[in-house]
C-alpha cells in the first residue's frame, strides 16, 4: 500500500470570471487543448521529384523545390500528369495516427505551389486534374470521422503559380502587371469556403502558412480571419493566417494580430509561450515533403521526450510525415510512430488534457499536471533521468520545492510496485523502483492536496 500524507485544505480564491472573448476562444479551443498530439501531413506534387530536377539533387527541403531550383511554373505544373499515389489509403492513414496516439490530423489542402488536393470549382489545378482523380480530402474525411480523429487543413497563402499571387518570382516569366492580387484573394476565398462549408465534416482548425511576404499585410489578416470566422465560429485559426509570429519562434507578442494560437516551427519555446496557447510542429527528418534522400531520422526515444518537454510547457506536438509518391507514409515514419504509441499506451493520461508544469526546472526531467474533485492535483512526473540506487537496494526522487502533501503515489504501467513519499527539506522523498519502468521516459503520478504550491525559486510562475 502507498503512504499516503493527508493534510488540510489549502484556502483559496476562486479564479477569476473569463470574458466573453476568453470564454469563447476557451470553447474552441478545447478540444485542442486536451488531444495534445497530432499529425501532421504534407502530399503534393514536390513528392515526384522527390528533390531531384533534372537529374540533379536540390538542396533544402522537397516541398520548397519550385523555389530552390527555381523552376518556373510553367515547368512545374505539368508534374500534375504524373500524380497518381496508388497505394494511398486513408483509414491506413488514420490508422497509423491512432496507433502513435496522435488525435487530430493536419493535411496540406494546398501548398506553396498552388496544387490542391481536393475537386475545387475554382482550379483545374487540383487532384481531379491527375491520373488518379480521387479527391484525397473527402476520402481522410470520411476516415477520420469513422477513426475518431479531428481532421484539419493546411492553407497556403503563398502560390507559386497562381496567375494572380504577387510577388512573382524573378524566374517566373508571367508579368506582374498581369497579376491582380485581390482577384486572387477571392479565389482563396473560394477555395476556403469549399474546404470548410460541410463536404468534408467539421474541420478543426485552419492552418495558414506563407504570410511572411509582403503582398500579405496585418489588415488583409484580420479581414480573412473574420471571413473564415463567418463561415464557421467554432474553426481555429492558427496565427500565421496574420503577421502574428516571430519567425521560427512561433509568436509576435507586440500588436492585436488575428489567429487563436502561436506555432513555433522546428523548436520548442525555453519556457512555453506565456498567455496563449501554441503548438510546435516538427519534422521527423529534415524536409516536411518526402525527399528521397533525407535519412536524417530522429529517433522515437527523442521525440517521446520533446512530447513531454512540450505539454510540461502547456503546448501541443505536431509531428510531421511526408508521404510518398505512391501515397503511403515512408517506413521510418511508422516504424518511429508505433514506438511513440507504445509509449502513449502506457502514460498517455500524462500528456492528454493536461496543463503545463507549476515548477520553473527539474533536475530530472519534466511536469505536467490535472486538477482532480475535491480540490485536489495529480501530478505527473516524467522522469528521463531515472535516479541510481546508492545501496542496490532502495531507491528514490527526489520531488524538490513542494510544499503541498501528498495523499497518493503511483508509477504509471506498473502494477505490483507499492511507492510512498516522505518529507525531505522543502520537498519530498519518493520511494520508487531500481529501475525504470521505461528507459526513455518512466511516469510518476502523485496526488496532492490542493493546487501546487512550489517555492518561489522553482515557480514557473
Amino acid at each position: 500500500m502507498c503512504a499516503l500524507m493527508i493534510g488540510s485544505l489549502a484556502m483559496q480564491s476562486p479564479p477569476p470570471q473569463p470574458s466573453a472573448k476568453q470564454a469563447d476562444l476557451d470553447r474552441r479551443m478545447g478540444w485542442f487543448r486536451d488531444a495534445r498530439f497530432g499529425m501532421f501531413i504534407h502530399c503534393g506534387l514536390y513528392a515526384i521529384p522527390g528533390g531531384q530536377w533534372q537529374g540533379k539533387e536540390v538542396g533544402g527541403a522537397g516541398e520548397w523545390i519550385l523555389q530552390t531550383a527555381r523552376i518556373p511554373p510553367a515547368e512545374y505544373m505539368p508534374l500534375i500528369t504524373q500524380f497518381n499515389p496508388v497505394e494511398f489509403n486513408a483509414d491506413e492513414w488514420v490508422r497509423i495516427a491512432k496507433m502513435a496516439g496522435q488525435k487530430y490530423i493536419v493535411i496540406t489542402s494546398k501548398h506553396h505551389e498552388g496544387f490542391a488536393l481536393w475537386d475545387s470549382r475554382v482550379s483545374t489545378f487540383d487532384v481531379m486534374g491527375t491520373p488518379f482523380k480521387r479527391d484525397i480530402l473527402k476520402e481522410l474525411a470520411d476516415a477520420c470521422a469513422r477513426g475518431g480523429i479531428k481532421l484539419c487543413f493546411y492553407h497556403s497563402i503563398m502560390d507559386w503559380t497562381h496567375c494572380d499571387y504577387l510577388p512573382k518570382r524573378e524566374w517566373d516569366a508571367r508579368k506582374e502587371e498581369d497579376a491582380d492580387f485581390d482577384r486572387y484573394v477571392g479565389y482563396m476565398k473560394e477555395q476556403l469556403r469549399e474546404l470548410v462549408s460541410g463536404k468534408y465534416g467539421k474541420i478543426g482548425i485552419l492552418w495558414f502558412d506563407g504570410e511572411w511576404e509582403p503582398s500579405w499585410t496585418h489588415e488583409r489578416g484580420l479581414e480573412l480571419a473574420r471571413y473564415v470566422r463567418a463561415l464557421d465560429p467554432d474553426i481555429i485559426i492558427n496565427n500565421r493566417v496574420d503577421k502574428g509570429r516571430n519567425g521560427m519562434a512561433g509568436l509576435n507578442g507586440a500588436g492585436d494580430w488575428a489567429g487563436d494560437y502561436g506555432t513555433p516551427e522546428q523548436e520548442i519555446p525555453a519556457t512555453g509561450l506565456a498567455g496563449t496557447d501554441w503548438e510546435t510542429c516538427m519534422t521527423m527528418n529534415d524536409t516536411w515533403g518526402w525527399k528521397a534522400t533525407d535519412k536524417n531520422w530522429k529517433s522515437a526515444a527523442n521525440m517521446i521526450q520533446m512530447l513531454c518537454d512540450i505539454a510540461s510547457k502547456g503546448g501541443n506536438f505536431l509531428l510531421n510525415v511526408g508521404s510518398q509518391p505512391d501515397g503511403r507514409i515512408p517506413a521510418e515514419s511508422i516504424e518511429r510512430l508505433a514506438q511513440i504509441g507504445a509509449w502513449m499506451e502506457t502514460n498517455g493520461e500524462a500528456i492528454y488534457g493536461s496543463s503545463a508544469s507549476p515548477f520553473a526546472n527539474l533536475p530530472w526531467g519534466r511536469c505536467t499536471q490535472k486538477q482532480l474533485p475535491q480540490g485536489r492535483t495529480r501530478l505527473y512526473l516524467h522522469v528521463f533521468e531515472w535516479p541510481k540506487s546508492a545501496d542496490g537496494k532502495s531507491n528514490t526522487l527526489i520531488m524538490p520545492a513542494l510544499t503541498n502533501e501528498i495523499v497518493a503515489v503511483r508509477l504509471l504501467g506498473a502494477t505490483s510496485f507499492a511507492s510512498s513519499a516522505t518529507r525531505s527539506g522543502d520537498g519530498w522523498s519518493i520511494s520508487i523502483p531500481l529501475t525504470p519502468s521505461d528507459p526513455v521516459c518512466s511516469v510518476i503520478a502523485i496526488d496532492i492536496v490542493g493546487r501546487p504550491l512550489p517555492t518561489a525559486a522553482h515557480s514557473s510562475k
